[in-house]
């Protein structure tokens, strides 16, 4: 390819016509297109590139490590669990209306999974996310309130479309979060969603949150809109670590 023109196309930031380009000289070359059809290709090629970086760029702010999608599901472990809602959810209609979403059951039912696969639904539909478990929110906290930077805290958890609590109630937040919360619920209702899940209910999150007006005005405004999903069944966790002991004894089944 042309030096001038590999400069040219790079200073324009056009990266992926830049990779796709000697590819389609030689389809060009070999008289499988025509001249519209070289330059849509290009076009496209470098669209394409754009979109795959936007997804990658995403799937990092919303701190998402592995890719897990509803295509690797086991739905014939937990029968229970609602396929068809869950894939609702999928299609990030419900960020659309501003709903809510509560995942409520025990550990190792797939809720983490679900949430994972929810998300990269919704950022595929365009949306920004962000999943923090409960254990990163309470050192998020801490460590805002040791630096003065709550208010940017605060910012980073209400300006995204689509939020994620993960194992909400598996740690006792400090003594301002409840506050702290209830802000980020008071600016994000009606506004924007949020997914929780626990697998504790309601009535007892004003344990954890330490602070009973608080935690009853967040729950005012999370369950005014919210789609409350059972998750009922055995554990994964435990079915693979009955897999993996059986394997390593040579164990057949």
């Amino acid at each position: 390819m042309n030096a001038q023109l590999d400069t040219r196309l790079r200073q324009l930031r056009l990266s992926g016509m830049v990779a796709t380009l000697p590819l389609r000289l030689e389809q060009a070359r070999g008289g499988d297109i025509d001249h519209l059809e070289f330059l849509e290709l290009l076009v496209q090629d470098e669209l394409t590139r754009r979109a795959d970086r936007l997804f990658a760029r995403r799937l990092k702010q919303a701190s998402i490590i592995k890719i897990q999608e509803f295509s690797d599901f086991d739905w014939s472990f937990n029968t229970k669990i609602p396929k068809a809602r869950l894939l609702e959810l999928a299609t990030g209609r419900f960020v659309v209306e501003h709903r809510n979403v509560l995942l409520i059951g025990p550990p190792g039912v797939g809720k983490s999974h679900c949430v994972v696969a929810i998300s990269i639904g919704a950022i595929r539909a365009g949306y920004r996310v962000l999943i923090r478990s409960v254990f990163d929110l309470a050192q998020d906290f801490s460590e805002a309130e040791a630096t003065g930077e709550r208010r940017e805290l605060v910012e980073r958890l209400t300006r995204v479309e689509l939020l994620i609590l993960e194992d909400f109630g598996m740690k006792k937040l400090g003594p301002a979060a409840a506050e702290d919360l209830l802000e980020i619920f008071v600016r994000r209702h009606e506004k924007s969603s949020t997914i929780i899940t626990t697998n504790r209910p309601t009535e007892d999150w004003s344990q954890f949150l330490s602070d009973v007006p608080a935690t009853t005005a967040i729950l005012d405004r999370f369950l005014a809109h919210v789609e409350i999903i059972q998750m009922q069944g055995k554990s994964y966790r435990l079915r693979q670590r009955s897999k993996g002991t059986q394997e390593k004894n040579g164990v057949k089944r």
